[in-house]
């Protein structure tokens, strides 16, 4: 009986064992495969570069500043992909831009997602823009300039006005396209719009219209939306001066950053171009005191104007900064508002410009 009972114990223990790993197992599930498709890091040796590597999330592009001798050899990037995602062509597979476009297919992990990235070599050779030709953000409505071959060297606060919430068409956001031209037929009208219902809840009352040469990056678009804008092409030689038609209409009242009119005080807009040392780009938190920057030429009468009105600004040079031997970049800002980027401003600031040109030495 004693035996009998102890066999009796040890099945039920093995029982209850089993039963209990069963339902532990049953309980483990597979954790879901990775849906994401990107491209995070894209490195190309530096010696080849005169600017870091841009990676356009939002257009899918990247943007390659190489060297002449790069251009004509072709590089082999190293790149990291989001976890479980494959690449094709693979990362340290060579490819030469010089002879046909170069995209990138990513696949995500899980085999669902897939993202096609487009390399763009970006190579500033004629600094005249006259903004005739624009394009329009397929997913959010807003347009931008490109140049010849379509490559994008000018962007603005449009991104980051798009994640705000305004109605997805053109004329909703404060950068576009206009026909108002001083030659041609378009040219890039800024106008200082009001905040949104959901910007407000961070102090954002009012939106200056911008236009820069760079780039906008959404990873800091909501936490520091300053640093999202970086500023800058790669410029070859020495700049003499800066060039261009602008006209330019304040709107009725200037508010501060808190929407309380300021008695007395008129909006003005802002038209600057800015020479530093690269390779890192600077942004809206430095771009008018980093101690890279080598020559700057700023418009020095940002009132209304009521026609177009041409400038031509020297570029001025910081004494004891060499611009000898080092990777150079080239801003160009432009805003409705010159304090817009403290969300100070007069809603209705409209500012017009054309022709734009940085004149060599």
């Amino acid at each position: 009986m004693g035996n009998r009972n102890k066999t009796l114990n040890h099945l039920i223990k093995r029982l209850l064992l089993f039963v209990t790993i069963f339902f532990a197992v049953s309980c483990i599930k597979d954790a879901p495969l990775n849906p994401e498709a990107d491209i995070e890091v894209f490195t190309i040796d530096p010696a080849l570069t005169t600017s870091k590597t841009v990676i356009d999330q939002v257009n899918n592009v990247i943007k390659l500043y190489i060297t002449s001798e790069a251009y004509d050899q072709g590089v082999a990037p190293s790149i990291t992909v989001s976890k479980g995602a494959g690449i094709a062509p693979a990362s340290g597979d060579s490819i030469h831009p010089k002879d046909k476009q170069v995209q990138y297919t990513v696949t995500s992990e899980n085999g669902v997602n897939k993202k096609i990235y487009t390399v763009e070599v970006v190579n500033v050779g004629d600094w005249s823009f006259d903004f005739e030709v624009w394009q329009q953000n397929a997913d959010d409505k807003y347009e931008f300039p490109v140049e010849s071959g379509n490559v994008e060297l000018w962007t603005s606060g449009n991104p980051g006005v798009a994640l705000a919430g305004v109605e997805q068409r053109r004329d909703a956001y404060p950068t576009r396209f206009t026909s108002d031209a001083y030659s041609g037929k378009g040219a890039a009208e800024m106008v200082t719009i009001k905040g949104t219902f959901l910007s407000d809840f961070v102090g954002a009352y009012i939106f200056a219209g911008s236009l820069f040469l760079g780039d906008f990056n959404p990873e800091f678009a909501l936490a520091n939306p300053l640093q999202a804008t970086e500023f800058g092409e790669p410029y070859v030689g020495l700049p003499k001066s800066f060039t261009g038609y602008y006209k330019y209409t304040p709107g009725p009242v200037f508010q501060d950053e808190n929407q309380n009119p300021v008695s007395g005080k008129t909006d003005q807009c802002a038209i600057y171009a800015v020479l530093y040392e690269g390779p890192d780009k600077l942004n809206a938190t430095n771009i008018h005191t980093s101690d890279r920057i080598i020559a700057t030429a700023t418009l020095p009468d940002g009132s209304a104007k009521s026609s177009f009105t041409r400038f031509d600004i020297p570029f001025t040079y910081i004494q004891g900064r060499d611009p000898a031997g080092k990777n150079l970049l080239m801003a160009i800002v432009a805003s409705s508002s010159v304090e817009g980027d403290h969300y100070r401003g007069a809603i209705g600031s409209k500012l017009v410009v054309d022709s734009l040109a940085i004149v060599p030495k």
